[in-house]
Parts: structure tokens; sequence; C-alpha cells
């Protein structure tokens, strides 16, 4: 592990956050260690004899993951090597492609430190498919679920890590009514890549039930999901895979990101991957 500190961003900054969160800290789960990762760190370091800096270096990586044996559960279930070799092969693309994705689309692992695929709810996405299911958001809108429920896109309702489970099992219990649950499944990505639980019909599951399930068994099957959805999802004309064999990173991340993606140099931060891998 790389040491991390207050401004520092990647991955093993969201892996901090979510062993923080587990611990009972309130912290945004993320990978930007801001001023609340900084608190928690302080106090964790205070409390367990160690250094009081703000560093996590190795003593502190140390004692984190030592604490009530954080990483049991989830390691268990991360890709392996021969699992992007093999997703390659079957899809007739380069390896190097294939990482390069991964790195960066998959935010680095599928999976929270408790074992529960990581997931992303958006209220806006819940309102649509209640919609679809011919109930009216606004007769289930109350002064105690705006954050779960709400018209128009907006990250300001977003926890990370568990707490996006939080938000999912409120969504679930504005009604005992089956359809309701259906559709709060399908108002949240899951998974190392991201997908939403409303493609599950597009992308070849039975229900988004049988989504859900197949994304709480194995980072591979999220790689299985990211290969089917790749498949039938297109942009311009022409299917993701297709944008992907041709290392287009600029149209493959205009369709897989929406136009998002400049902001966040999705295109720019593939090809730097894809030429590291290649190398």
């Amino acid at each position: 592990m790389n040491t991390v500190k207050i401004r520092s961003r990647g991955p093993e900054v969201l892996f901090l956050n979510e062993i923080l969160e587990k611990l009972g800290y309130k912290v945004y789960v993320s990978d930007s260690f801001g001023a609340d990762t900084d608190l928690a760190v302080r106090d964790f370091q205070l409390k367990n004899n160690l250094i009081v800096d703000g560093q996590v270096g190795l003593k502190t990586w140390t004692k984190l993951i030592e604490k009530d044996n954080l990483l049991k559960g989830s390691t268990d279930k991360f890709l392996s090597e021969n699992d992007l070799r093999n997703f390659a092969s079957s899809y007739n693309l380069e390896l190097a492609a294939v990482k390069a994705v991964n790195e960066v689309e998959s935010s680095g692992k599928g999976f929270l430190v408790v074992g529960k695929p990581r997931i992303l709810f958006e209220g806006h996405v819940f309102w649509r498919e209640l919609v679809k299911r011919n109930i009216d958001p606004k007769q289930v809108l109350n002064s105690g679920n705006q954050d779960i429920l709400y018209e128009k896109w907006t990250r300001q309702y977003y926890k990370g890590g568990a707490g996006e489970y939080e938000r999912l099992e409120r969504a679930i219990s504005i009604s005992p009514s089956a359809a309701v649950k259906e559709a709060a499944y399908c108002s949240a990505s899951w998974g190392a890549f991201q997908i939403m639980g409303y493609h599950y019909k597009n992308i070849g599951y039975d229900s988004v039930f049988q989504f859900v399930e197949k994304m709480s068994e194995h980072e591979r099957e999220h790689l299985d999901a990211f290969g089917r959805f790749i498949s039938v999802a297109s942009f311009s004309g022409k299917k993701l895979i297709s944008w992907l064999r041709e290392k287009d990173w600029e149209s493959f991340a205009n369709g897989y990101n929406g136009s998002g993606y400049k902001q966040n140099k999705y295109d720019i931060k593939l090809q730097k991957a894809y030429e590291k891998y290649l190398a």
C-alpha cells in the first residue's frame, strides 16, 4: 500500500474510506482524502497508539487491516489475471485494452470491505422506475425521503460505500410492494463496472433480482455483465465493443460514461492506462 494523506486521490484512498466507515467513522466514501478522512485517521491513530500525523503509511495500514479481519469475505471475490485474459479472448479484445478499462472504469475493485458489491443509488432513476410501474412518485414523496426520490439528477445525496445500501433499503421500505423493490434495484449501479440495474433485461438476465444475485457473487460476474453491456450498448451507430476494439477512447468513453466523460478525462485516462499495459 502507498502512503496517502490529505489531498491524495486514488483506489487506496477509496479503500481507506471504506475501512474507516466500517469502523464507525463518518467519512464520505470516495477516492478523495478530504478533511473528514484526515480527522478520522488522526482519531484512529490516537486510539491505536500510533504517531498522530494524518498520514496512512505502513504502520497505520497494518493496524487498519488488522482490525476485525476487515478483508475477510471480499478478497476471495477479486478478479485474477486469468479472468481478464479469458475475457479478452472471448470478446476478441486486446488484453491491454481490457486491463485499461478495468483500471479506469472499475475504480479499483467491485466489493466493499464488508463483502457486498459496490453500488450507487440514483434517486432520479428511482423516480422514473416508479413511473414505469404506474406508481406516482409524488404520492410517496414525503419529508423523510427527498434524498432517495427526486425528479432530476443531483450528486448531493450520495453517501458512498455502505451508505448507499442504507439509501437503497430506505427506497425499498417506501412500500411492501414487490414492484417498488424491483424499481429500487433497477435504480442502482452495481459492481466494479457500475452497470445500472435497469439494463438487466437487455444484457440477458431473467430479472433484476437475478442480476443483483450475480453481482453479489464475484467480480468475475461484474466483468461478465460488462461484456454483455458493451456488446449491446451503442454510441454513434456502433456498439461500444467496436469502439473498444478500435481503441477509440473518446467514442468509447462518450458511450460508456456519457457526455461528462470530458470533464473527468476518462478518454485520456483510458489511453494512458492502455499505453502502460501495452509496454
